[in-house]
């Protein structure tokens, strides 16, 4: 199973509660994680400016729970967050446990006041940077790298302010972030140097409830969510400001290469998102394409394993001129979790998620699109359920490269062990698989369909080299500089 990361909204408001917006803006982002959700939020913007020199610690009500977005917040608890500032977080956990301790944001103290802090992405110096932070004195209240990164800005924002706290903070931590932090009547967003996860910038203009300002997102659904308009995605290496109505830009860092996460083009992003000035639909339709015309093969239907699949599964039908046809109907009802206590009930698994329609596949030769494969369990009990309602054939066709090495940026991969195509050949995959034939998109295919040149892009689970050093791994070397202002 792969765990996607997390989600991340910050809104600034001229006048107006937050909170609301803000729970619809998570609701566009509830794909990205479904483990908890949170709301933070401040009426900062109406604070007497000298209270932010006299180091009283200013109140942030905070929200947050395990669950979905609509089981955490009630229009009660909505209603009692008052401010015209705030962050959100649906949280997929990549590190730490889930448990409610874990939910974003996360507060902490600094001698000016109060910050709240929602990340998406992944530091692989977690454990140095923590074990500095507590020989400081600094008490830990989750395992996670969002409290790491919490923790080392108020220590920096003892010493500067906080664009240089920022500035002293991006030196030391290694990794994918990208962060929204509130902080008194402030909000501000930043994308790590290398971009790897995706923020984007929209704003909001006069909407029906008389509310204006900006918002910053993970994905451009959740500006859409608003009515407001997307302005542009955040630079990596920027820092964006929003304080009393006006927004200000920073550019900390610049690099000579980007590392954009190849997966949010595959997998994880929204169809509708618009990341780094790509509609991932439109490259999830040229994926399609460009397997059918890589691995073509005879047959009566194309079929999605739904949700996934589906746009690849388009494209592939489109170009191999084959029916599309769903041979899987999805049921949407389905929870989070559920108690799987034999080995044989994994089985049922499958059958909650998806029914095979056998009226579609019965004795069809069936090309079956899904974006990628894992462990590939879940892939092979798919075939065989095909094949069950009479399928007389079942090839796979798979939206990426094989995926042979982990991620430590932001997925919550298995291990080399673990992964399917880690130690065994096409011919053994397919086998595994009890599939007729398997084709995956080649590494060139993939590019082209992103249209982002291969060193701008982070391949590591595919490629076994990444754009950071991480211990035991093959790094490339992604040359930055610190921008002076």
């Amino acid at each position: 199973m792969k765990k996607e990361g997390c989600g991340i909204v910050g809104i600034a408001l001229e006048q107006g509660n937050a909170a609301l917006p803000i729970f619809y803006a998570l609701y566009a982002l509830q794909h990205r994680g479904q483990e908890s959700a949170g709301i933070a939020v401040s009426s900062g913007a109406k604070e007497e400016k000298e209270n932010e020199i006299s180091g009283n610690v200013r109140d942030i009500p905070l929200i947050k729970g395990m669950g979905f977005v609509y089981e955490v917040f009630s229009t009660q608890r909505l209603e009692s967050q008052k401010g015209n500032i705030g962050i959100g977080h649906v949280r997929y956990s990549t590190t730490g446990a889930s448990k409610v301790e874990n939910a974003e944001p996360l507060l902490a103290n600094y001698r000016g006041g109060k910050i709240a802090i929602a990340h998406n992405g992944n530091l692989v110096n977690t454990a140095e940077m923590r074990r500095e932070l507590e020989r400081d004195g600094r008490i830990f209240h989750s395992d996670t790298d969002t409290e790491v990164i919490a923790q080392l800005l108020a220590k920096e924002l003892m010493k500067h302010d906080p664009i240089e706290a920022i500035r002293e903070l991006m030196k030391r931590v290694i990794g994918s972030y990208s962060l929204v932090i509130l902080m008194n009547n402030t909000l501000i967003a930043v994308r790590d140097p290398l971009g790897i996860k995706p923020l984007c910038l929209g704003e909001i203009k006069d909407d029906e409830n008389g509310r204006s300002g900006y918002i910053i997102a993970s994905e451009s659904p959740a500006i859409d969510m608003l009515n407001a308009s997307l302005i542009r995605d955040v630079r990596p290496g920027e820092v964006l400001m929003v304080k009393g109505g006006d927004l200000e830009s920073y550019q900390l860092y610049r690099g000579k290469n980007t590392a954009h996460c190849v997966f949010e083009y595959i997998y994880f992003a929204r169809a509708d998102s618009v990341l780094d000035g790509r509609l991932v639909y439109g490259v999830r339709m040229k994926i399609g394409e460009r397997l059918a015309e890589e691995h073509g093969v005879e047959a009566d239907m194309v079929s999605p394993v739904p949700d996934s699949g589906i746009t690849f599964a388009i494209g592939y039908a489109k170009r191999a001129k084959i029916d599309y046809m769903e041979g899987f109907i999805k049921n949407r009802y389905v929870g989070r979790t559920f108690i799987m206590p034999e080995e044989s009930s994994r089985d049922i698994a499958v059958r909650l998620k998806l029914n095979a329609v056998r009226a579609n596949v019965e004795g069809k030769r069936v090309v079956l699109v899904d974006d990628s494969i894992v462990r590939g369990t879940t892939s092979r009990r798919i075939v065989d359920y095909l094949k069950e309602k009479g399928a007389k054939e079942v090839h796979l066709r798979i939206g990426s490269p094989p995926i042979i090495a982990p991620c430590y940026l932001g997925i919550n991969t298995p291990t080399r062990e673990e992964l399917l195509a880690s130690k065994r050949n096409l011919d053994e995959i397919c086998e595994f698989l009890n599939a007729d034939s398997i084709g995956y998109l080649s590494m060139e295919g993939l590019i082209d369909s992103v249209g982002i040149e291969a060193n701008n892009l982070c391949l590591g689970c595919l490629t076994e080299k990444y754009p950071v050093e991480i211990p035991g791994e093959v790094c490339i070397a992604r040359q930055l500089k610190l921008t002076q202002f």
